[in-house]
Formats: C-alpha cells, structure tokens, sequence
C-alpha cells in the first residue's frame, strides 16, 4: 500500500466561480480534501473506512499559494503526496495543474481524533505498521 502520491482529474463547476469567472480562492481548500479522498480511494479504501473504526481526521493546518487562476470548465489536475506520517497526524503537499502549468500548490496536517474528538493514533494501515488485510 503506499500513500505516496496520487493524481486526479476533474473540470471546474460553474458554481465554484466567483463573478469575475474564476475558482474562488476557497475552492481550493475543497479540491485538496478531494486530492487527499481520491488517494485513499486509489488504494481501495475511502473516508468512510475510517469513520466506520470511530476515527476522524480533522485540518488542524492548511497553507495555500496561488499562481494563476482556474476558470469554469477548466480541466485541472491535483497531485496529492504525503509527505509525513507521524502517530497521530498526517501531512500533504498538492499542486493543481491546468496542462503543465501550476496554478495553486499548498500543504495540510491533519490531526487523528476519536469521535470525542480525543487525538489518538492513526490506524497501522496508514503508518506502515500494518497491511490493508490484518
């Protein structure tokens, strides 16, 4: 299994423009929750794997840097990497990409909280410390 790094594909919607006809710049926050759901999905898992064992993760920091700006029906695509897993959160790097050219990139860390919102451990499956089938 590896979390590493996964791309997606996606076109912008009207209703993430804003009136001068680009992404609005809070959009972009969405589409790297998105970037983050398609790679535990690439590895046959989603979200709900993980709220079904009472964990949650939750965006205890986020940076955004933009470039140039997406517009409606634009095809873009977002690179997603881990890029460190301690015990209890995870961080990101993504890079969102109209062709070949950049147009945003930016980080997360996420915290691993129990349904309490206690902060607890991330799962074996995520760490390396155990494969998807123990």
């Amino acid at each position: 299994m590896s979390l590493a790094e996964n791309e997606f594909e996606f076109r912008v919607r009207y209703q993430e423009t804003d009136a001068q006809g680009h992404v609005h710049h809070a959009n972009y926050l969405t589409y790297f929750e998105t970037g983050r759901t398609e790679q535990l999905r690439a590895i046959g898992l989603n979200y709900r794997d993980l709220e079904d064992q009472g964990l949650f993760l939750v965006v205890v920091e986020a940076n955004c840097r933009y470039y140039a700006g997406a517009k409606y029906d634009d095809l873009l695509r977002i690179v997603t990497t881990t890029t460190r897993i301690k015990s209890a959160t995870i961080e990101h790097h993504y890079g969102i990409y109209r062709d070949q050219e950049l147009l945003v990139e930016g980080t997360t860390r996420l915290g691993c909280v129990t349904r309490e919102g206690k902060v607890t451990r991330l799962p074996g499956w995520i760490t390396g410390e155990e494969s998807l089938e123990d």
